[in-house]
């Protein structure tokens, strides 16, 4: 699982005023107030900056110190950082402004440019402290904009107030929307005047990131900006999608069967309320409609299922962008799931179906804080109980899981009617997972670990990412063990999780994007694109480099191998949202399968491995309508399937180009879907309609 760590904040450069001598001590707590890291910032009489940032969770995090030297204006002049990536890369950036020249460099990155002395550098991996500077230069200049470098500007409003209070002291901090990095708005509370700063940071249902000695006052905080975000969420919810009110018709589609992965002729889909109601060959069929869309010979899928998600409020958009429709979501903050879900159901949310996983950990240093984290069997059933009163198909058990109690858990969540997966708990093997009845493995790692690991290996460390990087390379796929590995999955009909995009970390080398990303990342906004051609883990030479590329290429080989030993396989990310599905689906092609059996896989089985198989997966009369018009052909070339020209879904029609542009997205389809509106005339029921035409851009 990866999870994102203060992503937003840490991609802010910014500037700043001259502050006198202080020193500030930012506490970071997760899961209600444990403390998970600091950020301690030293600020010299010079307005010299030193920056000590470490942020641990589930057993990694990064670490990271920063100088910073500031010129008379106030700007950057001279930024160093160095420390280590979550995943352990070396960071090393440094950046110089001399006149008007800007250096910089990341790793093994050098650039230049020319600059008015008026933008400030964006660091790829700066502290969240950086974000201070920003709000304090904005404040002192009276501007709510702020132009950076190498391009790009972050613009921010206050959206509310509050007054708060550490022990009788009181001051007023402000809530701040900054948008222009990234994909999605950032939330963050400043305090007030012209020598304003970042006061807290917080991630709802996640982390809290405040100055120290103010921690009582995050709940109340918290509740404000949620209200806030809200608002700004309900109105993408209503603006951007298309209702369809009434009978639909989607004309002229060549309909992609998941069960037998052929194409049809044209047919005409009539939708009704969010559901298919019929199916029938082109123009057979005439009905007054309210809604007609001409597929225009398109060819129409199911909609996509990714298998492997942790969603937040934001990422419905590049979801549905993608054609995703319906999410498996393997590990949230309970309430924050529950709360998303009831959004979604009432309009309030532009977001996939989510199907819930509830998330069951072991107590240790190492825990990751979602869901329940329990300590014994009974605690255990207890959680149980709660996700299947709350409707959860699945259970998901993680790394620090108590091996002593593992099966028993297992037969109680069978009991209950969930199916069982998860990660390998510490000091077992996938083969223990198996026999104690695992349902589903996640992750290609934590099946190649099953050949790796001693009784000693901790895989809740980094050695679960580093021992598969280097060893696999040296495992032969047709030994005995690993050829006997692949029965017992097939024996115990375990369906596997690969989620082999998201690996491709263990190969990426700095300065290279990854390869589910390169065909997309143009497209992406600029610090994102930076973001993305970083490497994650330490790979320090060439040879190292190219043990790793060996590794991950078997990592592919034996899912395909997998596969056609019939172990069913599932499309799941756990990486960023959308686009990262449509490179999943390209490893599984480069794995051995055809793009129709990567299509099936995406729908059919994300169906059947969701629980939601009777209404989703395939485009049948009373089925979901959930349905992809594609330009191109993603049967005969899997890199079509990003070609989305209109995807449907509860009972909404959603622009893909229209999604894409309203997060700095460059979108990826040739044409736009028409969608013809009739009204029928007041008084006339059953009488010819009139109509008029509203364009879906």
């Amino acid at each position: 699982m990866k999870f994102k760590t203060l992503s937003l904040l840490t991609m802010l450069a910014c500037a700043t005023s001259t502050f006198a001598a202080e020193q500030l001590n930012y506490q970071i707590l997760v899961d209600k107030g444990n403390k998970a890291g600091e950020q301690l910032v030293t600020i010299g009489d010079n307005g010299d900056i030193k920056v000590r940032y470490i942020f641990k969770d589930n057993g990694r995090g990064p670490e990271l110190d920063e100088v910073i030297k500031l010129n008379a204006a106030g700007l950057i002049s001279d930024y160093q950082a160095k420390g280590n990536t979550t995943f352990g890369s070396v960071i090393n950036e440094q950046f110089k402004l001399d006149g008007t020249q800007a250096s910089w460099s990341t790793g093994k990155e050098q650039h230049q440019a020319n600059t008015d002395g008026k933008a400030m550098y964006l660091p790829v991996d700066g502290s969240p402290f950086l974000a201070s500077l920003a709000i304090s230069a904005m404040a002192k200049n009276k501007t709510n904009s702020l132009p950076l470098l190498p391009s790009g500007t972050l613009k921010q409003e206050v959206v509310s107030e509050l007054i708060v209070d550490k022990g009788g002291e009181k001051q007023q901090v402000q809530l701040l929307v900054q948008t222009g990095v990234g994909f999605e708005p950032s939330f963050v509370w400043a305090t007030k005047g012209d020598n304003a700063r970042l006061f807290a940071y917080l991630a709802p249902g996640y982390l809290t990131l405040i100055e120290d000695g103010w921690q009582g006052n995050a709940e109340a905080m918290m509740a404000i900006q949620q209200k806030a975000e809200t608002q700004l969420l309900e109105k993408v919810a209503t603006e951007l999608p298309k209702e369809l009110h009434g009978l639909t018709v989607v004309r002229n589609a060549r309909i992609f069967d998941s069960v037998t992965m052929k194409v049809s002729e044209p047919s005409d889909i009539f939708l009704l309320r969010g559901k298919i109601t019929t199916i029938v060959p082109a123009g057979s069929l005439h009905s007054l409609v309210q809604h007609d869309i001409d597929a225009a010979n398109r060819i129409v899928l199911p909609g996509l299922f990714d298998m492997h998600g942790h969603i937040s409020r934001w990422e419905g958009i590049l979801h549905l962008a993608a054609g995703v429709t319906t999410l498996r979501d393997m590990g949230n903050d309970n309430a924050t799931l529950q709360q998303m879900m009831d959004e979604i159901a009432h309009d309030q949310l532009l977001a996939p179906t989510i199907v819930p996983t509830g998330f069951l950990e072991g107590e240790s240093a190492f825990s990751a804080r979602n869901g329940f984290v329990i300590s014994t069997l009974d605690e255990a059933k207890a959680a149980i109980d709660w996700y299947a009163a709350h409707g959860y198909p699945q259970l998901k058990i993680y790394n620090s899981f108590p091996k002593d109690i593992l099966k028993a858990t297992v037969a109680y969540a069978h009991s209950r009617g969930l199916r069982v997966s998860g990660h390998v708990p510490a000091f077992l093997k996938a083969e223990d997972a198996i026999h104690a009845g695992f349902d589903e493995i996640q992750h290609i790692n934590q099946l190649m670990l099953n050949f790796l690991v001693k009784p000693d290996t901790d895989t809740r460390t980094l050695d679960r990412f580093y021992l598969p990087a280097k060893q696999v390379a040296d495992l032969d796929l047709n030994s005995e063990k690993v050829q006997d590995f692949i029965k017992l999955l097939k024996e115990h009909k375990v369906s596997v999780d690969p989620t082999l995009a998201t690996f491709d970390f263990l190969k990426k080398v700095d300065g290279t994007v990854g390869e589910p990303w390169r065909a997309i990342v143009k497209h992406l906004p600029p610090d994102i694109q930076r973001a993305y051609a970083r490497a994650e883990l330490d790979i320090p030479d060439e040879a190292t480099a190219e043990r790793y590329a060996r590794s991950y290429a078997k990592m592919v080989e034996f899912t395909g191998m997998m596969y056609r030993a019939g172990i069913p396989v599932v499309a799941g990310t756990d990486e960023l949202a959308g686009f990262t599905l449509q490179g999943e689906l390209e490893l599984l092609v480069k794995a051995g399968l055809t793009p129709s059996e990567a299509l099936q896989v995406a729908t059919l089985n994300g169906a059947r491995f969701s629980r939601v198989e009777q209404n989703k997966g395939q485009i049948k009369a009373g089925y979901d309508a959930d349905l992809l018009l594609v330009d191109g052909d993603p049967t005969k070339n899997i890199g079509d399937i990003r070609q989305l020209a209109l995807v449907i879904t509860q009972n909404k029609a959603i622009s893909p180009t229209r999604l894409y542009r309203q997060i700095g997205v460059e979108p990826f389809a040739k044409t736009e879907v028409k969608i013809r509106d009739y009204t029928e005339p007041a008084g006339q029921s059953g009488g010819k309609a009139q109509h008029g035409h509203r364009h879906l851009h």
